[in-house]
């Protein structure tokens, strides 16, 4: 086994040598990271929008609010239907747990043996007295809470964390010791991986660096891509680009990283086949989000064209029969297109069994910015490049 991943990974060095756009650090890792298991439901949709305004600080409207307090987070589904989040097997002091990979977050948490027996129920949690590398960071708290109702809190640990053929020794890891109901219900995710700056870590006094920050100089070249697939779990490569991945040329936009996110200006937007419409829309790319938040002009030129569509106070959110056929949106990354195609719009019915369906397109009132989450990455081969720093998009192979 570790004959083969080593060949795996001098053969993509080889790869690299041969031909690359960015720098190639020699005798240095390149590896993959296949997504695994999904949850067994998704949030609902109000859940999910509510979820975005808490993770970025900002109010949610009250509509939005009232929504997804009235709601109970999940929608029953087959996740080859709705693309519920995959997840990725990480281990942490010799403990292998599957923790959401984040693109909008910096911390690293984890259900932990601190939790009660009940928290803990139907996940793998890290101990860190099973773990001989493990060490207390004394003094150190995290928290964090969501506009949904979930959050979690708890003490922090520096132990060893490795993802694919790469560790990092001492990684912080931020245990939970207290937890929101919502995280427990999720019973196949045990934690989070935050991919964001390290400006935006939450540990308190002392912030921390993320997993990435901390091993980029290991890897051959200082960046990671991700291929989020529709219906099936997708993978991230770190340290290479796999040109198998995408079907065209990576067009790179630069990123502004004062904010500690992947922050760049989308030039524009088509609705169908309607012409393109160039206007700045300042966005970040989030794995973590599971929605795409536009400005409203833009969502309201989306939905004009859906019939039944309309603005439903009661979900917070655009709704339209399950029936309903979507038209693509394209979105402008300098030169390239990018275009979502109108099935993958279609998020889940508002209830099992339902006939109407919530949109994947949604406002970004209050938030400052657009989110492109993983209805449109699903859709684009992304590249987060720490040099620069910049993004790259490229066209894929659909399902």
């Amino acid at each position: 086994m570790r004959i083969q991943q080593q060949f795996s990974v001098l053969s993509a060095l080889a790869t690299l040598a041969a031909a690359s756009p960015f720098n190639v650090r020699d005798s240095k890792a390149a590896f993959t990271v296949p997504q695994t298991v999904a949850k067994p439901f998704i949030k609902s949709g109000p859940a999910a929008i509510a979820a975005v305004y808490g993770k970025y600080g900002k109010a949610a409207p009250a509509d939005v609010k009232a929504a997804a307090a009235d709601n109970d987070g999940t929608v029953s589904a087959n996740p080859e239907s709705y693309d519920s989040e995959y997840l990725c097997p990480v281990t942490i002091g010799g403990q292998t747990l599957n923790l959401d990979f984040d693109t909008g977050s910096s911390d690293l948490w984890a259900f932990s043996s601190e939790l009660s027996a009940s928290s803990q129920n139907g996940h793998s949690v890290y101990d860190p007295s099973r773990s001989s590398t493990s060490k207390l960071l004394s003094g150190e708290t995290w928290s964090i809470s969501y506009g949904d109702g979930s959050g979690a809190s708890g003490n922090v640990y520096a132990d060893t964390v490795k993802v694919g053929a790469t560790t990092a020794t001492t990684q912080a890891v931020e245990l939970a010791q207290s937890i929101s109901a919502q995280f427990q219900q999720d019973v196949n995710n045990d934690g989070l991986l935050g991919l964001a700056f390290s400006q935006i870590n939450t540990v308190t006094p002392d912030q921390q660096k993320t997993f990435f920050d901390n091993v980029k100089s290991t890897l051959a070249a200082p960046l990671f891509t991700a291929n989020l697939l529709k219906g099936k779990p997708g993978s991230y490569d770190f340290g290479y680009i796999d040109a198998a991945k995408h079907t065209g040329a990576i067009t790179y936009v630069p990123v502004n990283s004062g904010n500690g996110f992947w922050e760049f200006t989308c030039n524009g937007y088509a609705v169908g086949s309607a012409a393109f419409t160039s206007t700045s829309i300042d966005s970040i790319m989030d794995t973590g989000t599971t929605l795409l938040l536009l400005p409203s002009t833009v969502v309201s030129a989306y939905y004009a064209g859906v019939s039944g569509a309309r603005y439903d106070s009661t979900q917070g959110g655009y709704t339209f029969p399950c029936s309903a056929t979507l038209p693509s949106i394209t979105l402008g990354f300098g030169s390239y297109k990018a275009v979502v195609p109108g099935s993958y719009v279609n998020y889940a019915p508002l209830t099992t069994g339902s006939s109407t369906c919530y949109g994947g397109i949604q406002r970004n009132t209050g938030i400052g910015f657009s989110i492109f989450g993983d209805v449109f990455m699903k859709s684009q081969f992304v590249v987060f490049d720490s040099e620069g720093p910049r993004l790259g998009v490229a066209p894929k192979t659909l399902s």
